[in-house]
């Protein structure tokens, strides 16, 4: 079934969104998980960078609390992105085809104009998300050189800055609500087709407002599978991340025509 909903820029033709169901994402998980069995070694590959270059990372910002609340947040929006050899992996699985890890890297060189312009847009939104917390947490006092975990905490349980919080978090949402509607399928739909990053957007944005409730539900699990690959201390995810980018072909096959 499609949808009768479309976006209307000028000049620009979209794809025809299909209607999905709430069961659906549940189904591409599974499908995910499917990808990494007949891609193990160059699927995992992509999980040990996302753990090796997620803790760097968070070892980095340990000593300044901001910048360990965007590395986790920021971490959401750029996923779509550098996950682009998962979508090429399942891409050539579905064709029957067996890759390396290192021939799922050449997916950068085909449209890289439009994946780098898509990549910029990604990139202004967690600079507006670094600097927006940098001054939020400004706002509570010199934080430098206090150790993360014991600063968020009295942030987080204190009581003294309910506001802040649900402030911060009220914010964080709705970007990451806006990026989420903008990523979907864009990226996964510049590689298949070679269409560029307006229309990549514009059609991700249609598939989420045509299917707000599954696709939301589709959002909420990315969002517990990826903590709960954090709370591991991100080694969790060298499993987790390409199941999910796996998974996120699958949604974009079954949304687009």
């Amino acid at each position: 079934m499609t949808s009768n909903f479309q976006l209307h820029l000028p000049g620009v033709t979209l794809p025809t969104i299909r209607r999905i169901s709430w069961r659906q994402p549940f189904s591409w998980l599974s499908a995910g998980l499917d990808d990494v069995k007949a891609n193990p070694g160059p699927s995992l590959a992509y999980g040990l960078l996302f753990a090796i270059g997620g803790d760097l990372i968070m070892l980095a910002a340990l000593r300044h609390p901001y910048l360990l609340t965007v590395a986790v947040s920021g971490f959401f929006l750029v996923a779509p992105l550098l996950a682009a050899g998962l979508y090429e992996l399942s891409r050539q699985t579905g064709r029957g085809r067996k890759i390396m890890f290192i021939d799922s890297l050449r997916c950068y060189q085909r449209n890289g104009q439009s994946l780098a312009l898509f990549g910029l847009v990604i990139g202004l939104a967690a600079i507006f998300w670094e600097r927006f917390s940098a001054i939020a947490f400004a706002l509570l006092g010199d934080s430098s050189g206090a150790d993360a975990s014991v600063f968020l905490g009295r942030i987080l349980l204190s009581g003294e800055h309910g506001t802040f919080v649900v402030t911060w978090f009220v914010a964080g949402g709705l970007l990451a609500l806006f990026v989420f509607a903008l990523s979907v399928v864009s990226v996964p739909l510049m590689l298949d087709r070679d269409s560029d990053f307006v229309t990549a957007m514009a059609t991700s944005l249609q598939a989420f407002l045509n299917n707000a409730g599954p696709l939301l539900l589709w959002a909420a699990l990315i969002v517990f599978l990826t903590l709960l690959g954090f709370a591991t201390l991100l080694f969790g995810l060298v499993v987790i991340m390409p199941i999910l980018g796996h998974a996120s072909w699958h949604a974009y096959r079954e949304l687009v025509e």
